[in-house]
């Protein structure tokens, strides 16, 4: 039997997403499919999880550590810590390899910039698993039931993108903690862009809405308008979906619990 690949997904979005939340419901969703699964911690100032990491960032760098260390505050701390990342990355892929396992859940820093902007977020994704990785971008739903806030979100996602160069899925989060109007508001949204361009045609005409719909025409003409799947770490709705969708853009749909 040939050998299975060991898939790589970084949960990605703004502080408040919900990232660590689903990435921990995710892995018990997976366990509990008879698929081996571990849970990465990459953010060194992380205070409390919601789930225990099986590798955690922490062990080698840790932001109060940092702090003291280097007499910085907790800003610049953070920033120092991140870069410290790259420093360890041999000692993290050594502990994640140590696992053996189909899937690598990694839960990325709470401040998206420290991550995605910073050198040492490429540098780990590319260092890591290059050819079977992927980046789950989280849509906050609070901030997505705006035509506005929904652009900017997607902004935001192109942006991963482009500087990660890695397959990205789009999960809307927190799906139960909306109304199921807001749902399919946002869903159309997602498959039509000419819906989107309406409401924000709805709004005060002003410069705010311009901009918005200059905006529209760019992330449309990058083909950048995304396919939901629309998830929550309550009642677990949605990972099915996400499971799909991560073994088809990895694994071209196979599915991995078929043996």
């Amino acid at each position: 039997m040939a050998e299975r690949t060991t898939t790589c997904i970084y949960f990605i979005g703004t502080a408040g997403a919900g990232k660590s939340t689903l990435a921990g419901a995710y892995k018990e969703w997976v366990f509990n499919r008879g698929l081996d699964c571990i849970l990465v911690n990459l953010d060194p100032g992380a205070e409390s999880l919601p789930y225990t990491p099986d590798v955690d960032v922490r062990d080698w760098v840790n932001l109060k550590d940092v702090m003291r260390s280097e007499g910085l505050g907790p800003n610049g701390a953070q920033i120092a810590a991140s870069d410290m990342l790259a420093l360890n990355a041999k000692k993290i892929r050594d502990a994640i390899e140590g696992f053996k396992t189909d899937y690598v859940l990694v839960d990325t820093p709470g401040q998206i910039e420290l991550f995605v902007f910073r050198p040492s977020g490429k540098y780990l994704t590319e260092f890591l698993y290059p050819e079977s990785s992927l980046v789950a971008f989280l849509l906050d739903p609070f901030l997505a039931k705006t035509p506005g806030g929904f652009v900017s979100n997607l902004l935001l996602a192109s942006s991963v993108q482009f500087r990660l160069n890695l397959p990205t899925s789009y999960l809307l989060t927190k799906g139960d903690m909306l109304t199921d109007e807001e749902l399919e508001k946002i869903r159309t949204w997602s498959q039509e862009p000419d819906a989107l361009r309406d409401a924000f045609m709805s709004e005060e005409e002003g410069i705010y809405r311009e901009m918005s719909v200059d905006l529209l025409r760019v992330i449309d003409g990058l083909g950048n308008l995304p396919s939901l799947q629309v998830t929550s770490a309550i009642n677990l709705s949605g990972l099915e979906d996400l499971y799909a969708h991560v073994q088809q853009l990895v694994a071209g749909g196979e599915d991995a619990m078929s043996d």
